[in-house]
């Protein structure tokens, strides 16, 4: 059982306080997330292109994301792990989304699934609460609807399109959704969701005035070089010091350097 649950998430915002959260897709970098202190944990579809090198997250599945969710489930001791429920797992009917979200509980060991969607999905949020499965929403930027969409672009930006995406706030608030996150749409917007709601927002490129953020891991450390979104700070580059280590080691061998004595058998 981790530390931080959705009671947290709710306490966190009546006092003010911000929600860290971080994705995570591995065994070892889920480790490191949960050492620093991260208050959640999401095992992101995102691991698509930044794990599988896909052109974007339509591709993956339930079994890739189970698969992915265990590993960090295992590695966490304190944060909360969100399993994101992949392309097509809940868009067709309401009980198979709910099998597929209840798999991230029952066989991945995550405590609560993220789902895009607004009104559209109100009642699936329903049903997963009734079985006692704790969902995040998500609107604004949704990369499953990225060709609906017509691409990445940011969201809520004329009169008509941000009073819809309040509407769609209330609605999967209304329908028991734990937390909103909100991609990609102008902060005034974010800000005036979350102080309209009772439950906590978390951000991504929707500015400061969230109750939390989020971020994929691989472009905080640097190790996703596709593109770089404004809303992305770089904290290091891992993959540059990587491919340092890498080339050395390379090197070494190609001058007989490695291994040395120290690294034989005697």
């Amino acid at each position: 059982m981790p530390n931080f649950t959705i009671h947290d998430f709710l306490k966190k915002k009546k006092e003010g306080r911000k929600i860290t959260m971080l994705t995570a897709y591995d065994y070892p970098f889920a480790r490191i997330v949960d050492e620093a202190g991260i208050d959640a944990v999401l095992v992101g579809d995102s691991l698509g292109m930044v794990v599988q090198g896909l052109e974007n997250t339509l591709p993956v599945t339930m079994d890739e994301m189970i698969y992915h969710t265990k590993m960090v489930a295992r590695a966490v001791k304190n944060a909360m792990v969100i399993g994101d429920m992949p392309f097509m797992s809940y868009q067709t009917n309401v009980p198979e989304a709910v099998r597929n979200a209840g798999r991230f509980l029952k066989e991945a060991g995550a405590s609560a699934v993220k789902m895009e969607g607004g009104a559209e999905i109100a009642g699936h949020i329903k049903a997963m609460c009734k079985a006692d499965i704790p969902v995040m929403a998500h609107i604004g930027l949704t990369p499953q609807s990225i060709h609906r969409m017509g691409g990445y672009k940011v969201q809520g930006k004329t009169e008509e399109a941000a009073k819809r995406l309040v509407e769609e706030a209330h609605i999967v608030e209304d329908a028991g959704a734990f937390s909103l996150l909100l991609e990609a749409i102008p902060m005034g917007l974010a800000k005036r969701i979350t102080e309209e709601l009772s439950i906590p927002t978390i951000g991504i490129g929707a500015g400061p005035h969230c109750d939390g953020q989020i971020l994929v891991l691989h472009d905080v450390i640097g190790l996703f070089e596709r593109f770089f979104p404004k809303f992305v700070k770089r904290y290091a580059n891992v993959k540059e010091e990587a491919l340092k280590a890498v080339m050395t080691y390379r090197e070494e061998i190609e001058k007989g350097v490695f291994p040395s004595e120290d690294q034989s058998f005697k």
